[in-house]
């Protein structure tokens, strides 16, 4: 009798693996090679150039580039795909530069990159480096306001003016509501699953969260989120991202920042609460502080005609102190 119900474990066990193993090649999903997605995604204005650690970052540049500078930096597990309505917005009265960061959009990376904010921050002084930028100024929504207030402190010559766009750096409420996503890569499990696996149900999920009109996250969307994501090597370094030491927002770290500063948040962002955006306003010497009622996390996809029309006027208040700062080194 043991026998045959050792027997029959086994033949329940073989029958389970072999279930998995179909499930995991079904949902299996490889990497896109850099060819494809730079023949479908890459905009008549990209470009790359090649910065330190072996980095090719790919950036857009829109616009004159005798326009004052603006350069646009995206969140995590996001590319330069989510700021296209508002490029469209400020190329008219600005030279736009918008980057893909290591591990995100068209960027090439070493194998084995390991990014952090720290590195994120760098790269931004690199390819303003290398694009000989005058001092311009910054918009980074959500990881990417981290990257832009970092800059701000680290590099304060590169700015003529911040803005800040739903901005990561502040300790993260543990009661907020977190996507299936983000909790499944805090173990190596699941973060050896998300590298792997189908994730456009779990990405739309994520994404419907970020916004207050679900209408927006369509099919087309996701699929152009989640493509970008497998590009070789991209999906390693997002599960890697490490915090830096830099990357901790503080009154007394955010007091150094000397850069006209606008702070912009969604009201509805259930991802970082609106309290961070009064904390980064008031923490920010001379910070403007405006909010979205109807836009969750990515005000820059959700409502770009006010995103654009904030900047822009802001921008156009700073000129005169722009047409006066120093020149970067």
């Amino acid at each position: 009798m043991a026998g045959k119900i050792g027997m029959g474990l086994l033949i329940v066990v073989g029958v389970v693996v072999v279930l998995l193993g179909a499930a995991f090649l079904v949902l299996n999903r490889p990497d896109i090679p850099f060819e494809t997605l730079e023949a479908k995604y890459a905009a008549p204005t990209s470009h790359f150039a090649d910065l330190p650690g072996g980095v090719r970052m790919h950036y857009r540049d829109d616009g004159d580039p005798a326009k004052p500078v603006v350069m646009l930096v995206h969140g995590y597990g996001d590319s330069f795909l989510t700021w296209a309505p508002v490029i469209d917005r400020l190329k008219a009265d600005y030279r736009v530069i918008t980057i893909d960061l290591a591990g995100h959009g068209l960027t090439r990376t070493p194998p084995d990159y390991v990014a952090d904010s720290d590195k994120f921050a760098e790269q931004v002084d690199a390819v303003a480096a290398k694009l000989n930028l005058p001092p311009f100024a910054i918009v980074g929504n959500s990881m990417g306001g981290g990257v832009a207030w970092q800059t701000a402190v680290r590099f304060p010559n590169r700015l003529s003016a911040l803005v800040l766009v739903d901005a990561a750096g502040w300790p993260a409420d543990p009661n907020k509501p977190v996507p299936t996503a983000f909790k499944l890569i805090q173990s190596p499990v699941g973060r050896w699953l998300v590298q792997r696996i189908e994730t456009r149900p779990l990405t739309t999920q994520g994404l419907k969260m970020d916004v207050v009109d679900k209408s927006l996250i369509t099919p087309e969307f996701v699929n152009n989120w989640v493509a970008v994501q497998q590009a070789p090597g991209h999906r390693a370094i997002l599960m890697g991202i490490r915090p830096g030491k830099h990357g901790l927002a503080t009154p007394e770290v955010l007091g150094k920042i000397t850069a006209p500063t606008l702070v912009l948040h969604g009201e509805q962002d259930v991802i970082i609460e609106p309290e961070a955006a009064r904390k980064f306003a008031a923490a920010i010497p001379g910070a403007k502080l405006i909010t979205y009622p109807d836009a969750g996390h990515l005000p820059q996809y959700e409502v770009p005609d006010k995103v654009a029309a904030d900047i822009t006027a802001f921008l156009q208040a700073q000129a005169p102190a722009a047409a006066t700062a120093p020149t970067a080194q």
